[in-house]
């Protein structure tokens, strides 16, 4: 299993895919929680590092982080022998959370109790990168995990941050980044740096096909994963600006034989956009059971159209991927199209975007690249774990320049008007950093929205810098997060005018 790693808010969806699929086909059970916030920490302790604190959890941690940072699997295997016996997936996250960001380092310590410790710890990698750590262990000897989180959070108040380069600067420097990731195996797509619908710097690194030797050019085709969520979007929203969809119409209203009740009639189109439908996902024994028998969007409402609830909507935020798939049916029942044929006229022709689509796994896609996953210490195709074809929840394929056309075309309101996309780009719940279809940037930050995505053998990100006419595109056909590092690289240093 591999999945202990750092998310960004642009990564919560590309994880739990990844770790749901991949615990599938590797047969193992459960993922550790992930938590993503923007919480208050604690002012490190003066002068060097903190000790860990000499309890059952403070030792455990201790350990923990030792055996991550060594990259040694005799140490990883004898930790986890040790403290996660219980959890055969354990050297999988270990060896992935040491692989995507070099290990970590304890900045600040906010709690300590004998089962439980909770620290501010650094990442190694060169990303100016910060994680809360929870660990609670057994009352036992020797005491064994039984919760650990990792969830990303804003620099602490005086903790070093990169600093703000000039354009010239920060493309030198993102190119000499890109090109020591992808020298270290972690990095394998394109980058698109753009202002006012002009390339700043772009470029290809890795294959496309490993296999075959083809190259990554600025021509391959990506497969984006979430990423479709911001055309799902836009497409809903088209249709509410044209008076054929309101935001508080229940799904019942336009699919009437929709098979739970309770559902039609209480979730609106706008908790569907924002996450708060309470609709639940999809990955999971059912999707891996019926994966390539799902090939409709009315297949997967045929699978999980029965399930209740899993909480009032609009009473809390919860990523939810069937949610975006029933947008995809509302499409189809409002428009009397196909959710494929309303997104191509309707977003992709009238930005200009010619090389994206969704087309089946099973069709030959010009310059599409296959994708691959680590599995602990291998590299492996992803093909056992794609989808039938992409959906309106996320799995079509892309290239950077297109992306570049969807930025430029939404800042120019071409695809939606201004307040429509000043509405779909705000936040729309207390948590969850989401509007509807976009991921939303921190308060604290420049205003930027876009979106992420992945799933295990893909990695990509779209920021949209709306006030200085700025887009950053990275695609990538490697598991996350590839590609997010290398947008938050670049995030903590471009020049924001």
């Amino acid at each position: 299993m591999k999945q202990l790693e750092t998310v960004g808010q642009e990564q919560i969806e590309p994880v739990r895919r990844r770790v749901a699929l991949k615990a599938i086909k590797l047969g193992k059970r459960g993922i550790l929680s992930l938590l993503v916030g923007a919480l208050s920490v604690g002012l490190p302790l003066a002068g060097a590092p903190p000790e860990l604190p000499a309890t059952p959890a403070g030792k455990v941690l201790a350990g923990y982080l030792e055996a991550v940072n060594s990259g040694n699997k005799d140490k990883l295997e004898a930790f986890i022998k040790a403290h996660r016996p219980d959890r055969p997936d354990a050297l999988d996250r270990m060896v992935d959370l040491r692989w995507n960001i070099g290990g970590l380092d304890v900045y600040s310590i906010e709690s300590s109790e004998a089962l439980n410790i909770q620290a501010v710890v650094r990442e190694r990698g060169d990303n100016g990168r910060y994680d809360r750590m929870s660990v609670t262990v057994s009352d036992g000897d020797p005491a064994v995990i039984t919760k650990v989180t990792l969830s990303l959070i804003p620099p602490p108040a005086g903790a070093p941050v990169p600093k703000r380069l000039t354009q010239g600067e920060a493309v030198a420097a993102w190119q000499a980044e890109i090109d020591k990731a992808a020298s270290a195996g972690k990095f394998s797509g394109v980058w698109l740096w753009a202002k006012n619908g002009r390339a700043i710097t772009s470029g290809a690194r890795g294959k496309a096909d490993r296999e075959k030797g083809i190259d990554n050019t600025l021509d391959t085709r990506f497969r984006i994963g979430s990423m479709n969520k911001m055309f799902t979007a836009v497409a809903t929203l088209q249709l509410v600006e044209r008076g054929k969809l309101s935001l508080d119409d229940p799904i019942g209203k336009i699919l009437p034989d929709y098979p739970n009740a309770n559902v039609a009639s209480k979730v609106k189109v706008r908790h569907l956009l924002s996450h708060t439908g309470g609709t639940g996902d999809i990955f999971g024994p059912e999707f891996e059971a019926h994966r390539l028998e799902l090939k409709t969007l009315q297949d997967y409402v045929k699978l999980y159209g029965e399930r209740d609830l899993q909480f009032e909507p609009g009473t809390k935020w919860e990523y939810s991927n069937y949610g975006f798939l029933l947008l995809g049916e509302l499409i189809e029942k409002v428009s009397g199209k196909s959710y494929y044929d309303f997104v191509a006229e309707n977003i992709y022709r009238v930005a200009g975007m010619t090389s994206s689509g969704s087309e089946p796994e099973s069709a030959k896609v010009a310059n599409r690249s296959k994708g691959y996953m680590r599995d602990q210490f291998q590299m492996v195709s992803n093909e056992p774990t794609l989808p039938w074809r992409g959906t309106s929840a996320g799995g079509g394929y892309t290239t950077a320049a297109d992306l570049m056309k969807f930025a430029d075309a939404l800042m120019s309101n071409k695809l939606l008007k201004a307040e429509t996309l000043a509405e779909a780009t705000r936040p729309q719940f207390t948590t969850g950093a989401y509007g509807f279809g976009f991921q939303i940037g921190r308060p604290d930050e420049a205003r930027t929205y876009g979106h992420g995505g992945g799933a295990p053998g893909m990695n990509a990100i779209l920021r949209v810098y709306p006030e200085s006419g700025q887009s950053v595109i990275v695609l990538c056909n490697l598991d996350s997060p590839s590609a997010s590092r290398m947008g938050d690289w670049l995030h903590a240093r471009m020049p924001l005018k």
